[in-house]
C-alpha cells in the first residue's frame, strides 16, 4: 500500500460526512432538535395536519387556508390505483408487505402519465400522487391477503383517517385518527437517512422518481433502518410485565445486546419526536384497557436511564410500535406505515438532488492483493 493511501481517512458509513446542502431538514443530534423548513417538530406535531406538513416540505412554506384546501383536494383526487397494480398485489400477496410495497411502487411507473418527464414540476406532481397512492397499496394488500376486496377511499376523510379506514374497513375514532396524523408528521422527513440517501443516489443517475422511491422503500425494509418499531413491540410482549423490565435490560446489557427503541445514528439526546408518541401511547393504552404496554415501556425507559449519559436515549420507534399495535395494525405493517408518512420527505430529497444534480460516486480505498501475474488455467 502506498504512503498516499495510508494517509487517506476512511469514514465508514459516511459518518460525519456532509455531501450536500439542504433547505429542508435541520437536525441537532446533541440538543435533540428537529425542524422542517425552520419549523419545530413540536409545533408541527401538536398543531399541524399531515397535509399541511406535506405542503410545507414540498413547497417550502406553510399554506394559507385556501391553498391548503386545494392541496388536500389534489391528494384526494390522486387516491386511485390502476387495475393492473391491484393484479400485481394479488400476485405477490404472500410476500412481506414491504416487498409488496416495493414491487407495487415500481409497477406504478408503468402507468403514471409523466414517468418519462423528469423535470422538477413533473417530479413534484408525481410525488403528490405517490403520497396518496402508497397508503392505498399498503391498505389494499392488507385486505387482499386476508381474502377481502380493497376498501375504496373515503373522500370525506383526511389523509391519516382515510388510511386507517382503508386498512381496517371502518372509520377510525377522532383520537386514533389524530394519533396517526401525528405519527405521519413525525416520520415525514429526517434528513439524509439511509432510505433518503438511496433515493438521492438513484435520482443522481437521472432516473425517474418512481425508481428513486422504489430504492428508498427497499432501503427502509432493512431492520437496521426501519424495523425498530416492530422489534419494540416484540420486546414489550417478551417482557410481559413492568416488574420484569429492569431484569430484562440488565440481561441485555450484560450480553452486549441492544435494547430495542434506544439509540439513534444522529441523536445523542432523546429523539425529539418520541415525546409526542409517548403521550399517545399513554392515552390510547388506558382508553383501550391495556395500560400494561405503556407501563412496560416506561419501566424500560427507567431501567435505561444510566445509559442516557452515553447517548443511548429513547427514539421515536420505541413508542410508535405500541401505537400501531393498539390500533390493531399487524406487526409486519409497522414499517410500511412508516413508509406511508415518509413519501413527501423522499420526494423533496429527490427534488433537491435534481435541482443541482451531480452523480453521487464516493470512493473505496483498495486494500486487496498487490499486482501479480496472471497464471493460465493449465498451470493452476
Amino acid at each position: 500500500m502506498s504512503d498516499t493511501a495510508e494517509k487517506i481517512e476512511i469514514h465508514r458509513g459516511l459518518k460525519g460526512v456532509y455531501f450536500e446542502r439542504s433547505r429542508v431538514c435541520y437536525i441537532d443530534g446533541r440538543a435533540g432538535e428537529l425542524r422542517y423548513r425552520g419549523y419545530s417538530i413540536h409545533d408541527l406535531a401538536e398543531r399541524s395536519t399531515f397535509e399541511e406538513t406535506c405542503y410545507l416540505l414540498l413547497m417550502g412554506e406553510l399554506p394559507a387556508r385556501a391553498r391548503l384546501e386545494a392541496f388536500a383536494a389534489e391528494l384526494k383526487a390522486a387516491r386511485t390505483l390502476p387495475a393492473p397494480v391491484y393484479d400485481v398485489i394479488r400476485t405477490v400477496k404472500g410476500a412481506h408487505p414491504m416487498d409488496v410495497l416495493r414491487t407495487a411502487v415500481s409497477a406504478l411507473s408503468a402507468f403514471d402519465p409523466e414517468t418519462a418527464d423528469k423535470s422538477p414540476a413533473a417530479t413534484l406532481r408525481k410525488g403528490v400522487r405517490l403520497t396518496a397512492q402508497v397508503p392505498m397499496i399498503v391498505a389494499a394488500h392488507e385486505q387482499i391477503r386476508n381474502g377481502r376486496e380493497p376498501v375504496a377511499p373515503d373522500l370525506r376523510l383526511g389523509h391519516a383517517a382515510n388510511f386507517l379506514y382503508m386498512l381496517k374497513g371502518k372509520e377510525p375514532g377522532p383520537d386514533a385518527a389524530r394519533l396517526m396524523n401525528i405519527d405521519m408528521v413525525l416520520h415525514a422527513e429526517h434528513g439524509s437517512n439511509a432510505s433518503s440517501f438511496a433515493a438521492r443516489v438513484v435520482a443522481g443517475t437521472e432516473a425517474d422518481l418512481h425508481g428513486a422511491i422504489t430504492a428508498a422503500v427497499a432501503a427502509l425494509a432493512g431492520p437496521a433502518h426501519g424495523g425498530a418499531a416492530e422489534n419494540v413491540m416484540r420486546m414489550a410482549q417478551e417482557i410481559g410485565d413492568a416488574s420484569r423490565a429492569a431484569e430484562y435490560v440488565r440481561a441485555k446489557r450484560a450480553n452486549n445486546e441492544p435494547v430495542m427503541g434506544f439509540g439513534h445514528r444522529v441523536y445523542r439526546a432523546e429523539d425529539p419526536r418520541a415525546r409526542h408518541m409517548r403521550a399517545g401511547v399513554e392515552k390510547l393504552s388506558r382508553e383501550m384497557g391495556q395500560p400494561q404496554w405503556y407501563q412496560i415501556l416506561e419501566a424500560v425507559v427507567e431501567a435505561m436511564k444510566p445509559y442516557a449519559r452515553h447517548g443511548v436515549n429513547v427514539n421515536v420507534d420505541f413508542y410508535a410500535g405500541v401505537v400501531y399495535y393498539l390500533n390493531g395494525i399487524p406487526e409486519d405493517l409497522f414499517v410500511p406505515v412508516f413508509a406511508v408518512g415518509r413519501v413527501p420527505g423522499w420526494t423533496v430529497q429527490v427534488l433537491e438532488q435534481i435541482e443541482n444534480n451531480i452523480l453521487i460516486r464516493p470512493l473505496t480505498l483498495y486494500n486487496g492483493p498487490e499486482p501479480r501475474p496472471y497464471v493460465p488455467i493449465e498451470q493452476r
